[in-house]
């Protein structure tokens, strides 16, 4: 995605957060030059942040997959707070924490962040860093295992399938 593409988008966003127009106030034009501004400064920071080829954004099952990717995640998410609180809860607090390297088979440094962010956003989870060939280090409350093949089929395999079907 270019430059002028992403900054057209994210202007027609920025317009349809800010609708109505309050016509009679002036405030509705600073809210659209301010909010021109930001964008404009977004999109030279992001410069080309999706690397896939805009035709393959327009294929509708990359859609479906990101809805059913929301609902596992959230399945997850849900999950995972359960046993943090059980943790959490428990009198013996029963954890094991550590940081484990883990490895995908995204390329694609967009496919790689999101899957960063959603076990991230699993509770009990933290991505510390992604490297460009493809390791994670991943803060983990509750370590079930020490083998990389291991932790990364349950740390990531859950999200990777549905990222590499949507991003790549």
């Amino acid at each position: 995605m270019n430059r002028p593409v992403l900054f057209l988008l994210l202007s027609l966003f920025w317009m349809l957060l800010t609708w109505p127009p309050d016509l009679p106030d002036s405030s509705y034009l600073q809210d659209v030059g301010v909010g021109l501004v930001v964008v404009a400064l977004v999109t030279w920071m992001m410069g080309r942040p999706i690397e896939t080829p805009a035709r393959r954004w327009l294929e509708p099952k990359r859609y479906g997959w990101m809805i059913v990717y929301l609902f596992v995640l959230s399945a997850y998410v849900v999950k995972a707070n359960l046993e943090v609180a059980y943790r959490v809860f428990h009198p013996a607090m029963p954890i094991r924490p550590g940081i484990l390297k883990v490895k995908t088979r995204l390329r694609l440094p967009a496919a790689q962040t999101v899957l960063g962010n959603s076990i991230t956003l699993t509770p009990g989870t933290l991505s510390v860093d992604v490297r460009e060939d493809g390791e994670l280090m991943v803060h983990w409350i509750n370590i079930r295992t020490l083998e990389e093949e291991e932790a990364t089929r349950q740390l990531i395999g859950r999200f990777e399938w549905f990222v590499e079907r949507i991003f790549e």
